[in-house]
C-alpha cells in the first residue's frame, strides 16, 4: 500500500487537502482494497484552523512521521507497542498545500520539510505551497508553478527556481507543483494515473464528478479571464463578438470595422486595453470554443474544426498541440461527459 502523507498548519487552505486527500482516499487496488494509505499530520500534533474557519484534527505530529526517521540506539519498545504501518517509513508522497500560513514560511515547518522532504518517494505542492518547497531548498533549479496572482513574488523571492505562471501543474523529476487550489486534483489525478493506470484515475475521477484530467500545461485561465476587460465599449463589444462568433471573419480588418475604427487604430487599441494583440486573443478564444465543444457534443473532429473557425482538423490540431500538448480527438477523450463516451467521432482520429 502506498502511502500519502499531507502537512497541516494554521492558515492552510481546506481545499488544498480535502481535494488531494479525496483523489487518493477513492483510489482502489485490483481487488477492491485501499491503494493507499493516507494520514495528515502538523508540528505537534495540534489541531489547525484554515483560512475559511474551518477547524482540522491532524492524525499525529510531523515530527513523529519523519520520513525515514530513525528510532536511537537501545531503544526499547514496551510490551505491545506496534507502530502504525509505515511511520519510520518515508511516504511515497508527500503533499505541501497552500494557503496564507504557506506563505508565513514558518521556521520550524520549513526545517522540517528540508530535513523529511528529500526521503520522501515524490513531493507536492498545492497553490502557495510552493512557496514552502521554495523556502526549503527543494525548487532550486527546477520549473515550478503557483497560484498565478503569486507567481510574481515567488519569481523576485526565489531567482533559482524557474517560474512558469501558466501551467496548472508542473512534474519536474520527483518534485511536483500546482496552481491554486482545484488544480491540486488534477495534480493528484496525474500522480494517481502514474502509480496505478488511466483506468483508476478514471474511476476517481467519476466518482468524485470531475474531469480525467486537465492537461498539466492546460493555462490557468480562459481566454476571457487572461485577458483584460476593454475599457472602452466598442473593444468590449468585440471581445463578446468574439466569444459568440469563433467562426466567423475575425481578421483585424473585420473586428476594427465593427468597433468602426482602422485597422492600425484597433489593434493598437486593443492590445493596450485587452493585454494581448487581437489575434493571440481570437486564437486563444477559438481554442476555448473548440474545447467546449469537444466536451459538449458528440459532433467528429471535423465539425468542431468548422464550428470554431479552424480552416482545417489539422490546424486545429497544431493549435491543441501547441497549446494542451494533446490533440483534440485525445483531449476528448479525457474529458467528454460520460453520457457522451459511447458516441464515435463520425471522423476519422486526428
Amino acid at each position: 500500500m502506498r502511502t500519502v502523507l499531507i502537512v497541516l498548519f494554521d492558515g492552510v487552505q481546506s481545499l488544498d487537502v480535502t481535494g488531494p486527500l479525496e483523489v487518493f482516499a477513492h483510489a482502489a487496488g485490483h481487488r477492491g482494497e485501499p491503494a493507499y494509505r493516507v494520514r495528515t499530520a502538523s508540528l505537534g500534533g495540534v489541531r489547525v484552523r484554515t483560512t475559511s474557519g474551518l477547524a482540522i484534527t491532524p492524525d499525529g505530529d510531523l515530527r513523529d512521521e519523519q520520513a525515514g526517521r530513525q528510532d536511537p540506539p537501545g531503544r526499547q519498545d514496551p510490551p505491545g507497542r506496534q507502530d502504525p504501518p509505515g511511520l519510520n517509513d518515508p511516504p511515497d508522497l508527500l503533499i505541501v498545500p497552500g494557503g496564507a500560513g504557506a506563505r508565513r514560511r514558518d521556521a520550524d515547518l520549513v526545517a522540517w520539510i528540508r530535513d523529511s522532504a528529500p526521503r520522501a518517494k515524490r513531493v507536492a505542492s498545492v497553490c502557495t505551497g510552493a512557496f514552502l518547497l521554495a523556502e526549503a531548498g527543494l525548487l532550486d533549479g527546477r520549473r515550478a508553478t503557483t497560484h498565478w496572482s503569486w507567481c510574481d513574488a515567488m519569481r523576485e523571492q526565489y531567482p533559482s527556481v524557474h517560474v512558469d505562471p501558466d501551467p496548472i501543474f508542473i512534474k519536474d523529476g520527483r518534485v511536483a507543483t500546482s496552481a491554486g487550489i482545484t488544480a491540486g486534483i488534477d495534480l493528484a489525478l496525474a500522480l494517481l494515473e502514474d502509480d496505478l493506470g488511466r483506468d483508476a484515475a478514471l474511476t476517481v475521477a467519476r466518482a468524485l464528478v470531475v474531469f480525467l484530467r486537465r492537461p498539466g500545461n492546460q493555462a490557468q485561465f480562459s481566454a476571457q479571464l487572461s485577458a483584460q476587460v476593454a475599457e472602452r465599449a466598442p473593444l468590449r463589444d468585440v471581445q463578446q463578438w468574439i466569444a459568440e462568433h469563433p467562426a466567423d471573419d475575425l481578421s483585424v480588418e473585420a473586428l476594427a470595422d465593427r468597433a468602426s475604427l482602422s485597422p492600425r487604430h484597433f489593434a493598437r487599441a486593443f492590445a493596450a486595453e485587452v493585454g494581448m494583440p487581437p489575434g493571440r486573443y481570437v486564437e486563444r478564444t477559438r481554442l476555448e470554443a473548440a474545447r467546449r465543444h469537444l466536451e459538449d457534443t458528440a459532433e467528429g473532429i471535423e465539425q468542431a474544426a468548422r464550428a470554431c473557425g479552424y480552416r482545417t482538423t489539422e490546424a486545429m490540431r497544431r493549435a491543441f498541440i501547441e497549446a494542451l500538448g494533446v490533440s483534440p480527438a485525445e483531449y476528448r477523450r479525457r474529458f467528454r461527459p460520460l453520457a457522451k463516451e459511447h458516441h464515435a467521432d463520425r471522423h476519422p482520429v486526428v
